[in-house]
């Protein structure tokens, strides 16, 4: 009876013993939550590079994919157990940031895409994970310039920018032939749909796992669609071409079954057209870090992230994502997805998420389960990304307001969203400065809104206490 006792509280316990047939679940539990966004922006970059379904590269996709899954194991084991100063031993699970795209989709605008300009991403963010290490060494002292009204705009500025990459997914994706239409709507709207009604109408882990439900009730439809209505169709310039929503299955069956990862898949560029803006990034993905870890900390264990706690999983950020980027892999950090799971669940427990980790290192082994994910229809991944980018918004909204909205910091957040987020939508604006500013604040304007928002929280006179 006492041994019972033991192990129903050990889930609420970080170091805690359990048995497998109770950290199983719990550890699939979070990767459920986390598996579909960890792949989401290697599709939406790889696809920006003209890398993705159709192309030469096709089979390069299926193995970035691949060492996503591995990569984000990895690094979450990393963050759980440490080694030395490099992790926080905080019960976070790590994976690949959906922060940098619009970043990224700049850079490859401005390069012209190709394996060339995600070469110059890995090069950059080699570059920028050793430098948001070194910024974890020295975290203390610098914690003061990102209160929460800094970094709740840093992470509104995220989920803005990402958006706008949601609905064009929704839509069929940019630049497919039958971009908008009906077919690619209809079925982007059942998966939100079915995401609405499986999260609210279910509980427990049926609830949390409601995107990746949604996501194969999006496959089976279009397994459906491609029985009952034409798969091809003919521009007005003649040209046939196979609809975006079509499921290539002949990938899935091309692929093995077992194939280790892949080390250094494309040839790694450095170039300063991608360095440049990607360094600043790192600083705010550092900030966000900050606040997952605090999120994480007071919601599944209350009580604040200890300095050291901080500090170490700032560094494993880093240089996971360093690591992340030898493999091919866009940088990884942690997944607020999974920080709102723990807040509601309480389950801090180490060995149930690294549980989790393994099977993400085991699905890199396989790359049949990288190929099916590389031919989901946008319109598929569209009908989930819409919310998911969508709550980073709302989880901004929740870190600006832990403090009260006081006359400055609605300054420090006006101010920073205006020209962060009026930058991102019309780039136009920057043409005639110079081509540096434009690498560093054109494109997402994630970028200009973390600057503004660090600059205007230094410079401000803080408000005056009104005593009774």
């Amino acid at each position: 009876m006492k041994d019972t006792k033991v192990l129903s509280g050990t889930a609420y316990s970080f170091e805690g013993k359990m048995p497998l047939r109770q950290v199983i679940p719990l550890g699939l539990q979070h990767v459920l939550a986390m598996f579909v966004g960890n792949l989401t922006p290697l599709l939406i970059i790889t696809g920006a590079c003209g890398l993705g379904v159709g192309s030469e590269f096709a089979d390069l996709q299926v193995s970035l994919l691949q060492n996503a899954m591995l990569v984000a194991g990895l690094v979450t084991l990393l963050q759980l157990f440490a080694i030395g100063p490099v992790g926080g031993k905080v019960p976070i699970i790590m994976g690949t940031s959906s922060g940098f795209i619009g970043v990224f989709n700049s850079v490859v605008a401005n390069m012209g895409g190709g394996v060339i300009a995600y070469g110059a991403i890995m090069g950059a963010s080699i570059i920028g994970g050793l430098m948001e290490g070194v910024l974890g060494f020295f975290l203390k002292p610098l914690r003061r310039f990102f209160p929460p009204v800094v970094t709740g705009t840093v992470v509104l500025s995220i989920g803005l920018s990402l958006i706008s990459v949601g609905i064009s997914s929704f839509g069929g994706g940019s630049g497919a032939a039958d971009y908008g239409s009906i077919e690619n709507l209809l079925l982007a709207t059942f998966v939100l749909v079915v995401i609405l009604i499986v999260k609210h109408g279910t509980k427990g882990f049926t609830s949390t796992s409601s995107i990746l439900i949604g996501i194969i009730a999006g496959y089976i439809v279009a397994f459906i669609m491609g029985f009952v209505l034409p798969t091809t169709g003919v521009t007005a310039d003649g040209v046939e071409y196979t609809k975006a929503w079509v499921l290539n299955w002949d990938k899935v069956r091309e692929a093995s079954w077992f194939a280790v990862p892949a080390l250094m898949p494309v040839k790694i560029i450095f170039d300063w057209r991608a360095i440049v803006p990607v360094l600043i990034m790192f600083v705010v993905t550092a900030v966000e870090t900050v606040g997952d870890i605090s999120g994480v900390m007071e919601g599944g264990m209350g009580r604040e992230a200890t300095d050291k706690e901080l500090s170490g999983g700032v560094i494993c950020d880093g240089l996971g994502s360093t690591f992340a980027a030898i493999f091919g892999v866009l940088p990884n950090t942690s997944f607020s997805q999974n920080v709102g799971l723990v807040a509601m669940t309480k389950v801090v427990n180490r060995m149930a998420l690294a549980t989790g980790a393994v099977f993400l290192i085991l699905c890199g082994l396989i790359p049949k389960l990288g190929a099916l994910v590389s031919i989901m229809p946008q319109a598929v991944l569209g009908g989930a990304a819409v919310m998911m980018f969508s709550s980073i918004v709302v989880s901004g909204i929740q870190l600006v307001t832990k403090e009260p909205m006081t006359p400055r910091n609605l300054t420090i957040l006006s101010v920073a969203l205006g020209v962060g987020y009026g930058i991102g939508a019309n780039s136009a604006i920057l043409a005639k400065a110079p081509q540096a500013l434009q690498l560093i604040f054109g494109g997402s304007g994630i970028v200009p809104a973390a600057v503004v928002a660090i600059v205007l929280h230094v410079l401000l006179p803080k408000d005056e206490v009104v005593k009774d």
